[in-house]
């Protein structure tokens, strides 16, 4: 039987990386992204793409995983969202090389139609923002158990992280670090830490078994 694992399945630029560092700290090794096998077959917790996107079909090939949604109010997140989306659409929308395949279908499914003019639009994005909330929703309507949802700024976010992952406690820190503010994208490469899996194999991706496996 395959373990289970714990997901982070918030959109890009919700608290990803400053959850993944308290993980590191409670113990648990993390990948914050994972686009090999073995990332996902080392990782007990993992982040950002490709789940936030491939959640279904993850809870099915990992029963019993436990899942973490991550919320953030609309005037923080759509700013800097659109600022990561700018910064990445030549790579994405690349019909040769650019980003690896992985991020291009995740990306240009959850933000589509994956164009510029779009990315420009609050409008557009705060959509597709609601339409991630409401799949969520609704996929976990039965099953409040697997599912925490936190916004990480608010003051009752990490107690009740610790309460979900059933951890007793965690030194005295009582909140999440905030990483990649102002626009940052590179937190969790600069951060060293044992419990710290790698995305890659070198820079390369693999085929991953739950998107290969029939269930």
């Amino acid at each position: 039987m395959k373990s289970s694992r714990i997901f982070i399945i918030g959109l890009p630029r919700t608290g990803t990386t400053s959850i993944c560092a308290a993980m590191l700290e409670l113990g648990f090794t993390v990948a914050h992204t994972a686009y090999t096998q073995k990332t996902f077959e080392q990782a007990e917790v993992i982040a950002d793409t490709p789940v936030f996107c491939d959640y279904k079909r993850l809870d099915s090939f990992y029963p019993g995983s436990k899942f973490i949604y991550l919320t953030r109010q609309s005037e923080n997140w759509l700013p800097s969202i659109k600022q990561l989306l700018q910064r990445m659409y030549v790579n994405v929308s690349r019909k040769d090389g650019g980003s690896n395949t992985i991020i291009k279908r995740c990306y240009q499914h959850t933000f589509a139609p994956f164009t510029l003019e779009n990315i420009e639009r609050n409008e557009f994005l705060l959509t597709c923002y609601q339409k991630h909330n409401q799949e969520i929703n609704r996929y976990f309507a039965k099953r409040s158990a697997d599912l925490l949802t936190i916004d990480i700024s608010e003051p009752t976010s990490f107690p009740r992280l610790l309460s979900f992952l059933s951890a007793d406690e965690w030194g005295d820190s009582t909140n999440f670090k905030k990483l990649n503010s102002g626009g940052k994208v590179t937190a969790w490469k600069d951060l060293i830490h044992a419990n710290k899996i790698e995305s890659t194999k070198n820079g390369r991706i693999s085929l991953l078994d739950y998107l290969t496996s029939s269930l």
